[in-house]
């Protein structure tokens, strides 16, 4: 590879710097790598707090009578600090050290602490762990699960009557009688593939489904999830790391038009252990029950069923004494429905909140447990984005939307009758907000940040949103960032054609010049799972494209239709059955409109990088529009979206066999003979997601076509490619001197010189 003197002269500058960096104090308004990535500079201080009841909360609090953290129960009105639980009572016996608390949770009176801790990471989250109970009255701690073994349990709850607590241990739900110690198997099952109370890997992935029992409110049953993957294909993954022989790892994974796991919903009686079984209409294996609780009582569940296609969503009401289930609500979309988490029941459990996007936008509704009344809340024309709570005495709804700017995310109240709409945060606080509201309605606690400015906490109360207290205020990180060289963000909008304008937001190298030529780096993500153009703290990807803007870079980005910004259902829905079709021509449009309106940027030097979803539209970028893109990174992409999971792509996309031509023209590997620019390939090997083997594919393809790309293989790492030393520092750097070598940031002048 043959590079010019302005890429040597970048490469061995960045080697200095990194030498330099070790030996004397940086220049504190450059950053480099090692600052981002190596340290903890910039590491933000989260606050991290729930409400108990009322208007109290607790949190976590480093102890002064042990080593380790008190639970501190703090009074919002009377600004009293109380400590509930002493690290001194988290202390084993023949232990040093008090429990590392990693969660908590007290039964209903409280006089019971349940903490988890030594978890396990089980795909995505840590949710395998060891659990105790204190009893705060008599301050004896107990370690639940008798002989299991450490970091076993899952999911415990202690019942609503206090005397017991259930959990998941070994794909089987475990009650254990928190008086005499005896522990009693609820279900039973010794078939590998039949798991209870929690979930298989494409419900927890795709539906957000992890714990998966509930108590009824009695505290006599239980109502669960059974996942039986019997019949579904596996997949397996090679570890070639973690001993003198490879292993293999082999689990259920349903791609596009394969057979799918059995799912049903059981109750079992806690007493006589045994279980009655929800009979809803359809096939368990091309029906998703995407969500299940009780129906404020005890004998009533609600469920949300899920068809394959998921464009219905059927809300039954299951009574466990009868064996009918009834449809009170029905969600029907032409595209696709969207599963949320936003039911609230009323008090009288004869209403529940309901979000809808049947009249064009996302709204909130009122719904009857008879489905008989459904009542629209919140007119007009702009997304409800989520509903955090319902003030029942006053009879208003709180909730986050942004009718002005999809960009960025304020709270609104409306009452329940449809009028009254106004905004609570207030109109000189820009960017994106977000809020935990205290039960009864009267106080929130308020985080805030903006694309530029990393967040702070408060105590607010409501709905004047009056600030009571700074509770984070991450000042001297702010600092830190308010002392970096480089240029305010600028957001806007850009015209695409036929009436179509994408947000989008520009980086500017801090000595920008309008009369000289800069490299474009577009960052992308562009499918329906998630926005890049949003007016908040990035954190360290933030700090990244500032340090590429620094050396010579303008990044933009695009948020292309089909992503869920609020800006109503026909922009979230107008790629249903194009997915990596629609997304990357707005973006390439995007770009040459930028082209067009930008003379500073450099037509022969634009590059693109994105991960998951935006490494597959970094492949679009640079096969489908090769005389645009010339230099992309893919990261973890899904090149041929057949190998992905049933549940995401067949949302989107349908079936495959009802749809050919969308997964043909959606797939990227289709359009790998049309490269012709610098591609690098990332992946980890170890990438239960999007799978190792679909780069593999692409990477066949390309030779197959004689392409040359440049690939990296991370061994052993997931989705996520952060696990073992150095590894995020090593992924950015290579990425860093791959844009360097292919992407040169040497300012030119209009007339061609380099500067």
């Amino acid at each position: 590879m043959r590079f010019s003197l302005c890429t040597i002269i970048l490469l061995f500058s960045a080697v200095v710097e990194r030498c330099s960096y070790a030996a004397e104090k940086p220049d504190s308004s450059l950053l480099t790598l090692d600052r981002i990535f190596a340290s903890s500079e910039f590491k933000s201080k989260r606050f991290s707090a729930r409400w108990l009841d009322g208007d109290s909360y607790t949190k976590l609090e480093k102890s002064k009578a042990a080593v380790g953290n008190d639970i501190v129960l703090y009074d919002s009105k009377a600004g009293k600090r109380t400590v509930l639980v002493s690290a001194a009572h988290l202390v084993p016996s023949g232990a040093a050290t008090a429990l590392t608390v990693e969660n908590y949770a007290f039964s209903e009176n409280q006089s019971l602490v349940l903490i988890y801790t030594n978890s396990k990471r089980v795909w995505r989250r840590k949710t395998r762990g060891d659990y105790w109970v204190l009893d705060r009255t008599s301050h004896e701690l107990k370690k639940l699960g008798g002989d299991a073994k450490s970091s076993t349990l899952m999911f415990a709850k202690i019942a609503p009557t206090g005397d017991r607590v259930a959990y998941v241990r070994e794909r089987n739900i475990y009650v254990e009688d928190l008086l005499s110690g005896q522990i009693t198997a609820l279900t039973t099952t010794e078939n590998p593939d039949i798991i209870n109370g929690t979930f298989d890997w494409v419900y927890e992935e795709e539906l957000q489904l992890r714990d998966g029992f509930r108590w009824s409110p009695d505290g006599k049953r239980i109502a669960f999830w059974q996942i039986n993957t019997q019949g579904v294909r596996k997949f397996t993954m090679i570890n070639n790391t973690s001993g003198f022989y490879p292993r293999t790892i082999e689990f259920a994974y349903p791609k596009t038009g394969q057979q799918n796991p059995i799912c049903r919903v059981g109750v079992v009686d806690v007493e006589h252990r045994s279980t009655t079984w929800v009979r809803p209409r359809g096939d368990e294996r091309d029906h998703y029950v995407a969500r299940m609780e009780w129906a404020g009582n005890s004998y009533e569940l609600i469920l949300q069923q899920l068809n394959r296609l998921q464009n219905t969503n059927r809300v039954m009401l299951a009574n466990i004494k009868k064996p009918a289930v009834q449809t009170i609500l029905s969600e029907k979309d032409d595209a696709w429905v969207n599963i949320h988490d936003e039911m609230k029941w009323f008090s009288n459990k004869t209403q529940f909140t309901w979000i809808s996007e049947r009249d064009g936008w996302r709204h909130l509704y009122l719904a009857s447990r008879n489905g008989k009344q459904f009542d629209l809340v919140t007119p007009g024309e702009y997304d409800v984005i989520k509903l955090l709570h319902v003030d029942q005495k006053k009879k208003c709804a709180y909730f986050i939307a942004s009718p002005d700017n999809p960009t960025q995310r304020y709270l609104y109240c409306i009452q329940l009758d449809g009028t009254g709409l106004r905004r609570i945060t207030p109109t000189e606080i820009a960017g994106t907000h977000s809020y935990s509201i205290s039960p009864d309605g009267s106080r929130a606690i308020h985080s805030w940040s903006s694309f530029d400015e990393p967040g702070k906490t408060e105590l607010v109360s409501l709905p004047d949103h009056k600030k009571l207290q700074t509770l984070a205020s991450n000042a001297a990180l702010r600092k830190r960032v308010t002392a970096l060289k480089r240029q305010p963000v600028e957001f806007f909008r850009v015209d695409i054609g036929d009436g179509v304008g994408l947000d989008g937001w520009c980086m500017k190298p801090p000595d920008f010049d309008p009369r000289k030529k800069y490299p474009l780096l577009v960052y992308v993500y562009g499918e329906p799972a998630g926005q890049t153009v949003l007016d908040r703290w990035g954190s360290s990807r933030y700090l990244w494209h500032t340090m590429l803007a620094q050396r010579g870079y303008v990044i933009m980005s695009f948020d292309n239709r089909g992503t869920p910004a609020p800006r109503s259902r026909e922009w979230r829905k107008s790629v249903y059955r194009q997915i990596g079709i629609v997304g990357p021509q707005d973006q390439a449009a995007a770009v040459r409109a930028v082209l067009k309106q930008r003379t500073y940027i450099d037509p022969k030097r634009v590059g693109i990088w994105g991960w998951s979803g935006g490494g597959s539209s970094s492949l679009h970028a640079i096969f489908k529009f090769p005389e645009l893109y010339h230099t992309a990174i893919s990261i973890a992409p899904v090149p041929n979206q057949r190998y992905y999971d049933t549940i995401y792509q067949e949302r989107y996309m349908g079936l495959p066999s009802d749809n050919v031509a969308g997964y043909r023209d959606g797939s990227a590997m289709n359009f790998a003979h049309q490269l012709k620019g610098n591609l690098l390939l990332i992946h980890g090997t170890g990438d239960d997601n999007c799978h190792y083997q679909t780069t593999e594919l692409l990477i066949n393809k390309l030779i197959q076509h004689n392409k040359q790309f440049t690939m990296m293989a991370y061994p052993n790492r997931t989705h996520a490619i952060r696990e073992g030393k150095n590894t995020t520092r090593h992924l950015y750097g290579l990425m860093t001197s791959y844009l360097i070598q292919n992407l040169s940031p040497c300012i030119q002048s209009r007339r061609g010189g380099r500067m």
